[in-house]
């Protein structure tokens, strides 16, 4: 059986990683090398770095950071989001060292060489951000974050998953991220492809909230940010609480994936 993951996630900003609210509010954390050795260090079975300030500066991905990252040698894999608008650069950040790559703008206003990409690195190389919203009249809908724009899935973006060119949706509920304990569990049921495996991401705080979203058959890994920065140990400590028979448990050095 496959085991389920628990992400830990380091947003950047302006060089440094901090605690977003809502992407719209931060307090600054430190080094983002830190906090990835730590995250590697307490037991995440994958650390995505998020830099959400290179695409609106259209900056291209920082390499020079996955570069510091892969010279610490830590043995979790590495998730790289931001700035990826090319398929250019998202072989670059691969060679940079980054295991898989989250894409988010490519799937607005490049999504053609997402076929292209997923041809040369593979489909487990790459995982789609779908940020969801509610509207007024309770409607869940996609949701554009450098836009501010929310529309309905298209098709060329449901033909990726359905040709099994992308891994994993990271479902992220963007009316809750930042905020403790309030994940939306119907953005699960918006998303319309149910073979897709699902990493749910914002607002996720306690392990009661991470219970509920590993047991639901279509996630396959939980994503927690700000939560797991304030307490040394913080994941090995989450995991012993779930005693799910899903998860990979707190230590697991001699345990296989499968």
């Amino acid at each position: 059986m496959i085991k389920k993951r628990i992400v830990g996630v380091v947003t950047i900003l302006n060089g440094w990683a901090v605690q977003s609210i809502g992407y719209k509010k931060y307090l600054p954390l430190g080094k983002p090398e830190c906090l990835v050795e730590n995250l590697d260090r307490w037991g995440a079975d994958e650390i995505m770095v998020q830099v959400i300030d290179r695409s609106t500066r259209q900056l291209g991905p920082d390499i020079q950071l996955i570069d510091k990252i892969a010279n610490t040698n830590i043995s979790t894999p590495i998730i790289y989001a931001g700035g990826i608008n090319t398929e250019e650069q998202a072989i670059e950040v691969i060679r940079a060292g980054a295991d898989r790559i989250c894409l988010d703008a490519m799937l607005h206003h490049g999504i053609g060489g997402v076929s292209k990409l997923a041809h040369k690195l593979g489909a487990q190389a790459l995982i789609a951000s779908i940020p969801i919203k509610k509207l007024s009249n309770g409607e869940l809908t996609y949701f554009n974050y450098l836009t501010n724009k929310k529309s309905n899935f298209n098709a060329e973006l449901l033909d990726l998953f359905s040709n099994k060119l992308i891994s994993e949706a990271l479902i992220i509920d963007a009316d809750n991220e930042g905020k403790n304990n309030s994940f939306n569990f119907d953005v699960i049921n918006v998303f319309p492809l149910e073979d897709v495996p699902l990493i749910l991401f914002g607002g996720l705080s306690s392990s009661e909230l991470l219970n509920t979203g590993l047991s639901n058959s279509r996630v396959s890994a939980v994503s927690v940010g700000n939560f797991l920065n304030y307490k040394e140990h913080s994941i090995q400590n989450l995991k012993s609480k779930l005693g799910l028979q899903a998860i990979r448990p707190a230590n697991y050095k001699q345990e296989s994936w499968t």
